[in-house]
């Protein structure tokens, strides 16, 4: 088993690169995973872990072996490297370095009637991380994030997400890509807007659907909301007209499940 001791050491420093640059875990392919469970749940959606990093006062050898996959290296670390590395406090002394995984709409496995979720441009890491949660707890088929703004590696994600980034089918691409993406595959797309809008419970998701969200701040763009199968809204009565989007999502997300008897 390999140990290094040195904050100062070459490897230590390329992996705070991939902590803080998203260049830099795009130009590797490889990004950062805190926490036992993250990491299982990783392994489970089929990650491949390359590495794994581990400070022994906080956890075991032998429960490091149960992460473990044919190739994986394995590092013992000390405090000091330990608490450079962990992005949060409670991370159970140990890190992985896993390969990355293509976003390609055409990577995604979809069944005779999907029922998807689609974020366009989310902004905060934090709002993904809970549109994944939402995703992992309704069982969705897919979540598709629409112009993405950032790196979906990003440590405030993963962190968010509690590790729903492996838990859910993901894909990226671009409003036109992923349009014509849901029209070659007729499912049926309806859009949270103020404009042109109909009560979201008076339609019928039971049939191949997706349910496209926006920002909180600007709402969808112009091509979602022309191209939708239906433009909804949620009815609210208090002063404002709108609410945070993974809990619009949520209720959107639910009263689909509810239709297809979930």
């Amino acid at each position: 088993m390999k140990q290094i001791t040195s904050a100062q050491n070459p490897y230590i420093k390329s992996l705070l690169l991939l902590q803080e640059k998203a260049k830099a875990r795009k130009q590797t392919g490889t990004f950062l995973i805190e926490g036992k469970r993250e990491i299982s749940l990783a392994i489970k959606g089929g990650y491949l872990i390359d590495t794994l990093l581990f400070y022994p006062e906080l956890i075991s050898e032998k429960e490091i072996n149960k992460l473990v996959q044919n190739g994986t290296t394995i590092i013992e670390i000390n405090k000091d490297i330990f608490e450079k590395l962990a992005y949060r406090e409670s991370t159970e002394g140990v890190i992985a370095v896993a390969n990355s995984k293509s976003f390609g709409l055409n990577d995604l496995k979809l069944n005779e009637n999907p029922l998807i979720l689609i974020a366009e441009a989310p902004e905060k890491p934090g709002n993904i991380g809970a549109l994944l949660r939402t995703a992992d707890a309704a069982n969705l088929d897919a979540v598709i994030i629409a112009n993405p703004n950032g790196d979906l590696y990003n440590p405030n994600i993963i962190r968010s997400s509690v590790g729903c980034l492996f838990t859910n089918q993901i894909a990226t691409g671009t409003t036109t890509e992923i349009i014509t993406f849901l029209k070659d595959r007729k499912i049926s797309f309806y859009c949270a807007t103020l404009q042109n809008s109909t009560s979201y419970h008076t339609q019928d998701y039971t049939t191949p659907t997706a349910l496209v969200v926006g920002t909180e701040a600007t709402g969808l763009s112009q091509e979602w909301r022309e191209a939708s199968t239906q433009n909804i809204i949620i009815p609210m009565q208090g002063e404002i007209d709108s609410m945070n989007v993974s809990v619009a999502a949520a209720i959107l997300i639910f009263e689909a499940k509810r239709q297809r008897g979930f």
